[in-house]
């Protein structure tokens, strides 16, 4: 089959590798019906996070069963199926407690599992699902095609974006701001506004994404940065800042950003993956009594929460794919979220 497989900084290349096979059991094999590109997959790409030797990549997928093990109980053949961007067996004492990223028997894409077998990367053909039962999510019937994008959204960005509103602390009556106007950041304000957040300032400073963000329930939209943006949020929020504010990059600014737009006592939910030295001022937050909380999100709990909404047409997270591709185009589809020239790009296979 055909997988993507990054070698190094800028080298995206789509490969022949081995069709996956089943090996424990408890495992399936999902034929791809849409994968993406995620923001976090640039780190890699940039060359900010190391590529040692060339390995497949990708971690976000949707796709039909085309096999099961024989233990496999909760999915079947033919079965339109959600993955998370993990895998994890949903049994174990971390994922009861709701942290399924720290699965104990669990691992991510494009790795060996914990069994001697191989979890494929999601940007390709096919993936093996070492815990088919823990990790796959089936819909009641075969969606509609135009579903597809917003249930993708479900392996990550949409059920991420919805951590950093619940890490937060995002109910109704709420004053929010996101930090980040990528895929998650917009899903962020998407969740805010569902979790019944009053007032929704997003963060942005291109046009495009802005008018996502008021698609998905900004009420305000701010494109400075530093002092003047903190200054601009508070000036928005009654002098004091935010009661929320959702921290969806991962850098240093981003977090400074984030933990100086709230308001004393009120909450920061992070969940940009940590790049460009970020840390925390632990001062600043004794100070202030503004609380951090949040990390790795979780999606695998959040599925059959979000789902329905998805189905039923409420939700409509798949906006944030602004370009889709054949998998053959997966080097431009890098290079155009590399550039900002597409927010989230879907692939084909």
């Amino acid at each position: 089959m055909l997988a993507t497989v990054i070698h190094g900084e800028r080298d995206i290349r789509l490969e022949e590798v081995p069709n996956p096979v089943l090996s424990t059991g408890g495992d399936a094999i999902v034929r791809v019906v849409a994968a993406c590109v995620c923001g976090s997959d640039l780190w890699p790409y940039r060359g900010i996070a190391a590529t040692n030797e060339p390995k497949r990549i990708g971690h976000e997928f949707v796709g039909i069963v085309e096999e099961i093990g024989a233990e496999v109980s909760t999915v079947k053949v033919g079965d339109f199926v959600i993955a998370p961007f993990y895998d994890c067996d949903n049994t174990c004492i971390n994922c009861q407690n709701g942290v399924s990223t720290s699965c104990l028997n669990g691992g991510w894409w494009g790795a060996d599992d914990r069994m001697g077998g191989f979890a494929d990367g999601a940007q390709g053909e096919r993936v093996r699902v070492p815990h088919a039962d823990g990790s796959l999510v089936a819909t009641p019937e075969l969606p509609d095609d135009s579903l597809v994008p917003s249930l993708l959204t479900l392996a990550d960005v949409m059920g991420t974006g919805h951590h950093a509103a619940v890490s937060a602390g995002v109910t109704k009556g709420s004053t929010v701001v996101v930090v980040g106007d990528g895929a998650v950041g917009l899903c962020a304000v998407l969740a805010s506004k569902r979790l019944g957040a009053s007032r929704i300032i997003a963060m942005s400073r291109h046009a495009d994404r802005q008018a996502v963000a008021r698609e998905f329930g900004a009420t305000d939209i701010v494109e400075l940065r530093g002092d003047e943006g903190v200054d601009r949020v508070k000036e928005l929020l009654d002098g004091i800042g935010a009661d929320c504010v959702l921290e969806c990059v991962g850098t240093a600014e981003s977090m400074d950003q984030a933990i100086r737009s709230a308001r004393p006592g009120g909450m920061v939910g992070y969940v940009g993956v940590p790049n460009g030295g970020a840390e925390l001022p632990i001062r600043t937050l004794f100070g202030t009594n503004v609380g951090v909380n949040g990390g790795v999100a979780s999606v695998r709990g959040y599925v059959e929460e979000l789902l329905p909404e998805v189905l039923s047409g409420a939700l409509n997270p798949g906006r944030v794919f602004d370009l889709q591709l054949p998998l053959a185009e997966v080097a431009e589809a890098y290079a155009a979220m590399d550039e900002r020239r597409a927010i989230k790009v879907l692939l084909r296979p």
